[in-house]
């Protein structure tokens, strides 16, 4: 009886130590964890949207009101997370930049960063988190696939197997629909939610 006791103290002391522990080095390490997830957020903005000298938040864009505008157009499983305005050197508008999440990932969700200039290009977009299967699903992340949505001028795009012959189709990743589904309707959820910025934008 004695040693049952004194084992149940020695777990409870263990236990209460590691709890401490991990609520230390977790306070510890949240700040710089959050400033690289910021730069590399950041990073991300002027990669898809090169000619801004800065991204800043405009009174203009309700994030609340993002769901509503997506549910519309029937992306349940996409979200805006950030808009911004890309602004040049004199402060004027240029377009903007967006953080776009999906849940329609084979392995999760997937953010990706987005920009798109005042007259509806899409400058190009890049991945901010993925958990794709190697090899597979990871094939989203390359420059080649990216790039199909570079420059373009679409009101959406759709995915093919059979080729792309259109401004609007992409290539599906061999092996992957899933994950070519959720990158094809998180980028659709930033046209879709920026085109409703239409005529809102800061000047």
């Amino acid at each position: 009886m004695k040693n049952a006791v004194k084992s149940v103290v020695t777990l409870t002391l263990i236990t209460v130590v590691a709890g401490l522990l991990l609520g230390y080095v977790y306070e510890l390490t949240k700040d710089p964890i959050a400033a690289k997830e910021l730069e590399a957020k950041y990073n991300a903005y002027r990669a898809v949207f090169p000619a801004a000298a800065d991204f800043k938040a405009s009174d203009k864009i309700d994030i609340a009101s993002s769901k509503d505008v997506l549910n519309g157009s029937g992306l349940y499983k996409e979200s805006i997370d950030e808009c911004l305005t890309a602004v040049d050197a004199s402060g004027k508008a240029l377009g903007y930049v967006l953080t776009v999440t999906t849940s329609e990932g084979y392995g999760g969700d997937i953010t990706i960063s987005m920009g798109i200039s005042l007259d509806g290009v899409l400058n190009g977009i890049e991945i901010l988190s993925i958990s794709e299967t190697a090899g597979l699903g990871m094939k989203a992340d390359t420059a080649e696939f990216k790039g199909q949505f570079k420059d373009k001028k679409v009101s959406q795009f759709n995915y093919t197997k059979s080729g792309a012959s259109a401004e609007y189709e992409v290539d599906a990743i061999s092996g992957a629909t899933i994950t070519t589904n959720a990158m094809v309707n998180a980028v659709n959820a930033g046209l879709v939610y920026t085109g409703s910025l239409a005529g809102g934008q800061d000047e």
